[in-house]
C-alpha cells in the first residue's frame, strides 16, 4: 500500500522540521507498521550532538517512533472525520545502544487501545537485529475540521484548502492555490495562479488575489505570490504575482490590512503589520517595510521603498523613497517631520523618539548636505542607536533618492508642534 508520508505527517500537530521516516516497509492498517530511517552524517542535529562524536539524540529516537505511530493512526481515515495527533506522553522508555551515522534504523510500532481522544502505541527501534530503543507512546487525538466550501464555489480539485477554511459562494480557487488553516474567502472572490496564503487570513467579497501582472513584458511564465498569516484583503483589493524579470515573486508578510480597492502590483515585497488605506496603490517592485501606513488613494512609484513606521498621507504621490519613522504627504510628496503619533501608538520609548527627532534635525535643519549630516549623526553619542543607524543606512542605500523636500510651512514650527 502506498502512503504519502509528508502529507499524512502534516496532520501531526508538531514535528521536527525534517521528516524522520524515510519509508514504510510493512503496513497493517490500524494494527502495526514497520518503517525505516537511514541515518546519515548530513543530519542537521549531528554538528551539535556531539562535535567529533556524532550521536542521534534519544529525544529524536522517540520523535521518530511517534511519527511512525502517527502514520499508523492517521493514514486510515476512511469514513471518519479527519484527525490530528500529538505526542502526549512517554512511558518505560529504554535506550540500549547508540545510533550513529551510517546506521539503518528499523522502526516497529504496534497500536494498542485507541479511544476518541487518546491512543496507545508500542515502539521498538532496531539496528540490524539489535534493539536500540523502545518505549510506550501516548498520542493525543483531536478532530481536524474540514474546509467548508459553498456548493456554488468553483474550487479546482488540485487546490489545497486548509482545515477550518470557509470558501463563500461563487468564489473561484485556481489549480495551484494553497490556502492555509482557518481562512475565509468571500463571495465572488478570485484566488488564482501559484499563490500561497497563510493561516487565519481573510479575502473579502470580490477581491482578486494572485492573478497575472499588468506588466506588458509578462509572457505567461510561472511566477508566484506568497502571503503570510493573519492578513486581511477587503473588497475589490487586487494583488498580482511576480514577473520573471523582477525575481518571480510578490511577497506579503504577516498581520497586514489592505482596505477596499487597494492594489499591490507585481514583484512588490511587503513586510509585517502594515496598513493600506482605501485605494492605496503600489507600482511594481516596491518595498514596504514593517509597520508602514499608506493612506487612502496614495500612489507609490515603481522601485520605491517605504521605510519602517513610515506614514504616507492620503492622496499622496510618492516618487522617491519614503523615509522611515517619518510623515510623507502631498502631490508631489514632501516630508513633514517625525511620525510621532504613530510611534507612540506603536509603543516606541520616549528616549528613542527623542533620538530620532535629533537625527532628523541634522538632516533638515543643520544646513549640512545629506552626506555630512549622516556623518554627523553617526558621531553624535546622543543620537546613535540601532534605529537611527537603520535610518542612516536606508538613506545611503537609496537608488532613487529619498524625500527630504520640506513643506511650505516652516519645518521648525512643525517639529515644535510635535
Amino acid at each position: 500500500m502506498s502512503i504519502d508520508i509528508p502529507q499524512v505527517l502534516d496532520r501531526f500537530c508538531y514535528r521536527y522540521p525534517s521528516l524522520l521516516v524515510d519509508a514504510i516497509t510493512e503496513y497493517w492498517p490500524g494494527e502495526r507498521a514497520v518503517a525505516v530511517k537511514n541515518v546519515t552524517i548530513n543530519e542537521e542535529f549531528f554538528p551539535g550532538h556531539f562535535p567529533g562524536a556524532p550521536l542521534m539524540p534519544a529525544v529524536l529516537m522517540i520523535e521518530t517512533l511517534a511519527q511512525v505511530a502517527s502514520l499508523l493512526l492517521l493514514n486510515d481515515e476512511a469514513g471518519r472525520p479527519r484527525r490530528r495527533a500529538f505526542l502526549r506522553g512517554v512511558n518505560r522508555a529504554k535506550f540500549r545502544r547508540q545510533v550513529m551515522p551510517g546506521d539503518r534504523v528499523r522502526l516497529e510500532v504496534t497500536l494498542g487501545r485507541v479511544r476518541r481522544t487518546l491512543a496507545k502505541a508500542f515502539g521498538t527501534a532496531y539496528v540490524g537485529s539489535e534493539v536500540v530503543a523502545e518505549a510506550e507512546l501516548l498520542l493525543g487525538l483531536q478532530l481536524q475540521p474540514e474546509p467548508e466550501i459553498h456548493p456554488a464555489a468553483i474550487v479546482h480539485p488540485d487546490a489545497r484548502i486548509g482545515e477550518g477554511t470557509v470558501i463563500g459562494p461563487n468564489a473561484v480557487i485556481g489549480e495551484h492555490v494553497r490556502i492555509g488553516r482557518f481562512c475565509r474567502v468571500g463571495p465572488n472572490a478570485v484566488v488564482d495562479g501559484w499563490t500561497e496564503i497563510g493561516d487565519h487570513s481573510e479575502v473579502f467579497h470580490s477581491a482578486s488575489i494572485g492573478l497575472i501582472p499588468q506588466d506588458l513584458k509578462f509572457k505567461g511564465e510561472q511566477t508566484r505570490l506568497v502571503v503570510g498569516a493573519h492578513n486581511v484583503f477587503r473588497e475589490f483589493v487586487t494583488v498580482h504575482r511576480g514577473t520573471r524579470g523582477g525575481g518571480g515573486v510578490t511577497s506579503i508578510g504577516d498581520h497586514n490590512v489592505f482596505m477596499a480597492s487597494a492594489h499591490v502590483a507585481h514583484d512588490c515585497h511587503i513586510g509585517n503589520h502594515t496598513i493600506f488605506g482605501n485605494g492605496a496603490t503600489l507600482g511594481g517592485h516596491v518595498l514596504v517595510e514593517d509597520f508602514a501606513t499608506i493612506s487612502a488613494y496614495s500612489g507609490v512609484h515603481q522601485f520605491c521603498r517605504v521605510g519602517r513606521h513610515a506614514f504616507i498621507g492620503g492622496y499622496s504621490v510618492v516618487t522617491k523613497d519614503a523615509l522611515p519613522y517619518g510623515k510623507t504627504v502631498g502631490n508631489r510628496a514632501r516630508f513633514y517631520g517625525l511620525n510621532t503619533v504613530g510611534l507612540i501608538r506603536r509603543g516606541l520609548p520616549e528616549d528613542l523618539i527623542g533620538r530620532l527627532k535629533r537625527a532628523y534635525r541634522y538632516l533638515l535643519l543643520s544646513k549640512l548636505n545629506t552626506s555630512r549630516a549622516l556623518a554627523q549623526i553617526e558621531q553624535d553619542p546622543l543620537v546613535v542607536c540601532p534605529e537611527v543607524q537603520y535610518l542612516v543606512e536606508f538613506i545611503r542605500r537609496s537608488q532613487r533618492g529619498v524625500i527630504l523636500r520640506r513643506p511650505t510651512r516652516r519645518l521648525e514650527e512643525m517639529l515644535v508642534e510635535e
